[in-house]
C-alpha cells in the first residue's frame, strides 16, 4: 500500500504592514473614522473657540467708542498682572482693538487649543492602546504608525478650520479697516501652530507613558512649564520680552506681533518643532512594544493587599497619577509666580509715574497693585483647580463607557459605594490641588523675603475658594448621574465663569443676575475682602445638594453595559 504525500499549501499572503509594506497603511480610513467618531466633540470645540474670538473682538470694538477706554486698558497690560494675563505688550502706546485682541487673547486661545490638542492626541493614541481597541484595529490591514498619523492629521484639520473661521469672525466683528485679514490670520494661525506643538508633545509623551492619564498629566505639566517660562521672560522686559521667553512655544504665537508689526517667521519655529517632535515620536513608537511605554511600569506585588479590595482603593489607583502630576506642574508654576511678588511695587510705581491713566485707574499707592496681582493669580489658580475637578468628576463616566463599571458592580459592591469612592477621591484631589496652588504661591513669596500677606490670609483665601471648586465637581457628578451625555456642560460652566469674570465688565448694562451662575461670583475677592462665612456655608450647601443629586440619580438610571 502506498501513500501519496500532499504538498503543503502555500502560506497566505501577509498584510502589507506585516510584510514590510507601508507603516501608514489604513491612515485615510482612520482619519474618516476619527472625524465621524468625534464630530460632535470637535464641532463643540470649534464653535466655542470661534465664538470667543468673535465675542471678544466685538466687545473691544464697543469699548473703543468710549474715549480713553482702550488707552487705560493698555496701561493695565503694563502691570505684572496684565503681563501674566497677556504677553510682551506690543502696541501698547497705540492700543487699538487689534492690539488689545492680540495682547489679551493670545495666551488664552493657546491654552484652550492646547488642551484640545493634548486630549485629542492622547485619546486616539495612548488611550486606544490602553483600552485594547487599538489592538483590534491593528488586526486589520493597518500600519504601525497609522493611528498616530491619523490623530495628528485630524488635529491639524480642526486647527486649520478654527484658524480660518476665527479670522473671518474677527474681521467681521471688528471692522475690515481696523482688523485686516492678514493680521487676523497671523494671530489665529500662530495660535493654532503653537497648540499643535503641544499636541505633538503629547504624542511623544504617549510613547513614554503606559497610561493615557499619565500622558495627559505630563503634557499639561509641560504646558505649565512653558507658561511659566514665557511669563518670567516677559516680566523682565516690556515690550518685547527677553530671550528666556523664546524658549516657550506660547511666545512664538505672541511674537507674530499681529495688528502691530505682523511677522510670519516666528511661526516657522512652531513648524520645525512639530516636525522634530513627530520624528521623535515615530522613532520611539518603532522601538517600544505595542501597548507598553518606553518607561516601564513598576512591577506590582504577586498578591494584592487586603486594603486594595474596596472601590476606594481602586479609585485612588486610577486618579493618583493625575493628581501627582497636576500638583507638581501647577505647584511649580505658582511657586515661580510667587517669587515675582517683591518686584511688583517697583514696576508699577514706575508705570504710575509715567502714565496718568494708571494713576487715574489705580491711585498712587503701588502696594495696591501687589494685592491686585495676587488676586488675579489666585483666580487663575482656582480656575485650573476647577478644571481638574471637572475632569475627575467625569471619571465615573469613563469607567462606565469602558465597561469597567459593569465588572465592578458584578462584585458585592453597591452603586452608592462605588460612586462614593470615585467622588471621595476626586474631592480629596480637588482639596489637595487647591491647597498646593495657594500655598505654593505663598511659599514662592516667602522664599524671596516677601512676608505680607502672611500664612493666615492665604489660609483664608484657600478656605474661601474651596467650596466653589467643589461646586464644579458636584455639578458634573450630578450630570453624570442624570444625563451622562451632558457632562460636557461642566466645561461650559467653567468657560462662562471665565468670560463673565474677565470680560463681563466690558458689557454695559449687564444685569447682576448674569453673574449669579458663576460659583466664583459668591467668593470674596482674594486679599481684599474679608472671609465671608455665609458665602462659605452657602457654597458648601450647593455642593452637598449636587452630590446628593448624583447619588439619587445614579441609583435610579440604568448602567451602560457592553
Amino acid at each position: 500500500m502506498t501513500t501519496t504525500l500532499e504538498r503543503p499549501a502555500p502560506p497566505a499572503p501577509a498584510a502589507p504592514a506585516a510584510r514590510g509594506g507601508s507603516t501608514l497603511t489604513g491612515t485615510w480610513s482612520l482619519i474618516r473614522f476619527i472625524l465621524r467618531r468625534d464630530r460632535v466633540r470637535l464641532t463643540v470645540w470649534t464653535v466655542l473657540i470661534v465664538m470667543f474670538y468673535a465675542y471678544f473682538t466685538a466687545a473691544l470694538g464697543l469699548m473703543s467708542d468710549t474715549p480713553g477706554a482702550l488707552e487705560a486698558r493698555g496701561a493695565l497690560m503694563e502691570t505684572p498682572a496684565g503681563i501674566v494675563m497677556g504677553g510682551p505688550g506690543y502696541g501698547i502706546d497705540n492700543y487699538t482693538v487689534g492690539a488689545s485682541m492680540a495682547n489679551e487673547g493670545t495666551v488664552w486661545m493657546v491654552l484652550a487649543l492646547s488642551i484640545m490638542s493634548i486630549l485629542h492626541v492622547v485619546r486616539h493614541t495612548r488611550a486606544e492602546e490602553e483600552s485594547s481597541r487599538s489592538e483590534l484595529v491593528r488586526a486589520a490591514v493597518v500600519g504601525r504608525h497609522a493611528p498616530a498619523v491619523a490623530a495628528v492629521v485630524t488635529l491639524v484639520l480642526v486647527n486649520v478650520v478654527i484658524a480660518l473661521v476665527s479670522a473671518l469672525a474677527m474681521t467681521g466683528a471688528g471692522g475690515i479697516d481696523e482688523l485686516p485679514m492678514a493680521d487676523s490670520l497671523g494671530m489665529t494661525v500662530g495660535v493654532a501652530l503653537s497648540s499643535i506643538v503641544f499636541g505633538a508633545i503629547a504624542l511623544v509623551l504617549s510613547q513614554l507613558s503606559e497610561h493615557g492619564r499619565g500622558a495627559t498629566g505630563l503634557s499639561l505639566a509641560v504646558f505649565g512649564l512653558a507658561f511659566a517660562i514665557q511669563v518670567a521672560g516677559n516680566l523682565r522686559e516690556i515690550p518685547g520680552g527677553t530671550t528666556l521667553s523664546w524658549f516657550s512655544p506660547i511666545a512664538w504665537a505672541q511674537q507674530t506681533r499681529a495688528f502691530v508689526d505682523l511677522r510670519w517667521w516666528p511661526m516657522a519655529l512652531s513648524v520645525v518643532a512639530i516636525l522634530l517632535l513627530l520624528w521623535l515620536a515615530a522613532i520611539l513608537a518603532s522601538r517600544r512594544d505595542f501597548g507598553g511605554g518606553m518607561i516601564a511600569s513598576r512591577k506590582g506585588r504577586a498578591d494584592a493587599k487586603a486594603s486594595l479590595r474596596g472601590p476606594f482603593a481602586l479609585a485612588w489607583t486610577q486618579q493618583r497619577m493625575a493628581l501627582l502630576w497636576s500638583c507638581l506642574g501647577l505647584g511649580l508654576m505658582w511657586f515661580a509666580t510667587g517669587t515675582l511678588i517683591p518686584d511688583i511695587g517697583t514696576m508699577v510705581g514706575d508705570l504710575v509715574s509715567e502714565n496718568p491713566a494708571m494713576a487715574a485707574l489705580f491711585g498712587d499707592d503701588p502696594s495696591t497693585f501687589a494685592t491686585g496681582f495676587l488676586g488675579v493669580i489666585v483666580l487663575y489658580a482656582v480656575l485650573c483647580c476647577a478644571a481638574y475637578a471637572i475632569v475627575m468628576a467625569a471619571r465615573p463616566k469613563a469607567e462606565e463607557t469602558a465597561g469597567r463599571l459593569e465588572i465592578a458592580l458584578a462584585r458585592p459592591v453597591s452603586r452608592g459605594r462605588w460612586l462614593g469612592a470615585q467622588l471621595s477621591v476626586a474631592t480629596l484631589g480637588a482639596v489637595v490641588l487647591t491647597a498646593v496652588s495657594v500655598y505654593a504661591l505663598w511659599l514662592g513669596a516667602v522664599v524671596v523675603g516677601e512676608s505680607e500677606p502672611g500664612f493666615g490670609p492665604y489660609s483664608e483665601v484657600f478656605l474661601a475658594q474651596l467650596p466653589a471648586v467643589l461646586v464644579y465637581l458636584g455639578f458634573v457628578a450630578a450630570l453624570f448621574a442624570w444625563a451622562p451625555r451632558l457632562t460636557g456642560l461642566g466645561w461650559a460652566l467653567l468657560g462662562y465663569t471665565f468670560f463673565i469674570g474677565f470680560f463681563g465688565p466690558l458689557i454695559e448694562d449687564m444685569p447682576d443676575a448674569a453673574h449669579y451662575l458663576s460659583p466664583l461670583y459668591w467668593v470674596p475677592e482674594a486679599f481684599v475682602e474679608d472671609f465671608d462665612g455665609v458665602a462659605f456655608v452657602g457654597l458648601l450647601a450647593v455642593a452637598a445638594v449636587l452630590y446628593a443629586l448624583a447619588f439619587v440619580g445614579f441609583r435610579r438610571r440604568d448602567v451602560v453595559t457592553t
